[in-house]
């Protein structure tokens, strides 16, 4: 199971938000860049970026940190955050971001996403937030009818590589991750899934596993690595997708 580092971009900086709450801000880095190389020293395979500013105005601010990180990584680079045109989200694979998350398209304009899987295989994903299983929009602002398990459900077939599934009770809050949605999730699709929200520790991590034969592929992490809760090489080799040995040598770029 994959375990990716998460960055959350605020004005410019490394934050976290408690339950999506832009009240709630806590701030961990004012070098995204920088801290960008540290987790990709630490051995992961993957980064997650999300532009909190574009999540919440669609309008993106971000922008030259986004390109600094995909130009200074190795290993490939997810962002989701205010992605809702076909012109953003190829300007954004165009800078060498490896995947783009679409998030409230998915439900405001669902024929978008299936025109950018056609257009991009295996580099579009859906982040499906839910609140009490309904699909939260606009930063997670706005709260739609939809049901998570539902949009998961109409998105088969579309080339969509992978779903993000977030449970905004738990996101930000470091008590575990919600299990027993993460099921439904995996259950109402074919395409892997791809946890986050509410690891607080490598028990967490740990309890994860039972639902891989169901799909779940991977986990984001955030808050619990900068609180030192969660140590990304031993995350890593508990969960299996270490690259390294010692992932701790890993040059950096």
């Amino acid at each position: 199971m994959q375990v990716i580092p998460a960055i959350d971009l605020l004005d410019g900086h490394c934050v976290r938000l408690h339950q999506g709450d832009y009240g709630q801000v806590t701030r961990f880095s004012d070098d995204p860049v920088a801290q960008a190389r540290e987790w990709q020293r630490q051995g992961a395979t993957r980064l997650h970026l999300v532009d909190l500013d574009g999540a919440r105005s669609g309008e993106p601010s971000n922008d030259a940190a986004v390109q600094a990180i995909a130009a200074a990584l190795e290993i490939p680079v997810q962002l989701g955050g205010g992605v809702r045109s076909v012109e953003r989200a190829e300007q954004l694979l165009g800078w060498g971001v490896d995947r783009v998350i679409l998030g409230t398209v998915a439900v405001e304009n669902p024929a978008l996403v299936r025109d950018l899987a056609g257009r991009h295989p295996g580099r579009i994903v859906v982040g499906i937030d839910a609140n009490e299983g309904k699909v939260a929009t606009r930063g997670w602002i706005e709260q739609s009818t939809v049901e998570a398990t539902a949009l998961a459900a109409s998105l088969e077939g579309t080339g969509v590589a992978a779903i993000i599934s977030t449970d905004i009770a738990t996101d930000g809050t470091l008590g575990g991750p919600n299990l027993a949605a993460l099921r439904a999730m995996a259950q109402a699709t074919s395409l892997p899934v791809i946890a986050s929200g509410g690891v607080g520790s490598l028990t967490d991590l740990l309890s994860l596993l039972s639902l891989e034969p169901l799909g779940v592929e991977g986990v984001i992490v955030g808050r619990a690595l900068y609180d030192g809760r969660v140590e990304l090489a031993e995350a890593l080799q508990a969960l299996g997708d270490g690259r390294l040995q010692d992932p701790l040598r890993l040059p950096i770029a």
